[in-house]
């Protein structure tokens, strides 16, 4: 008995303070898929939603069906921060370069693309924290402004025009 229990509490303890992994790592692999990761936040956004309206359906209804409230809370809440963890891990920290202030037109490109970043990010947040659909709308926004700053205007992502 004692064989077997020393292995489970070694594997149990690594299990528990192992870090989460994220989409993408930090090692400079050149393997960059940007549409991917504009397409896969509308699709967070789009999820968000859903979960959003469940929730609020779910809490309206005469019999409370707490467990799938707390299932679609916690969907929403996955999905928030999976979408603060593209913002972060993929563009902020490895796709957006600094740029040096003395060239103003890409300096000020640089800070906008910096704050509609910081707007994904913290109405993100407010999503994990309310059922207000406006959150979700300001998500769409701020990544449609995100985009067009980072595709020079020339790129539309096609999921937000087949979602709306």
């Amino acid at each position: 008995m004692t064989k077997l229990f020393l292995p489970l509490f070694v594997f149990s303890i690594i299990g528990f303070t192992a870090q989460k992994s994220f989409a993408h790592c930090e090692i400079p692999c050149g393997i960059y898929n940007d549409e991917l990761r504009i397409a896969l936040l509308y699709e967070h956004f789009t999820t968000i939603e859903k979960a959003m309206n469940k929730i609020t359906e779910l809490s309206n209804a005469p019999e409370k069906d707490y467990m799938m409230i707390t299932r679609w809370t916690i969907a929403k809440e996955d999905h928030a921060i999976k979408v603060q963890e593209i913002a972060e891990q993929y563009f902020l920290t490895q796709r957006i370069k600094p740029v040096d202030a003395s060239d103003a037109e890409k300096f000020t490109k640089y800070q906008q693309q910096l704050t509609a970043l910081h707007h994904i990010i913290v109405y993100a947040m407010k999503a994990k924290q309310t059922t207000d659909l406006g959150n979700v709308e300001q998500l769409r926004k701020s990544l449609a402004e995100f985009e067009e700053l980072y595709f020079d205007g020339e790129h539309r992502h096609k999921i937000e025009q087949d979602q709306h």
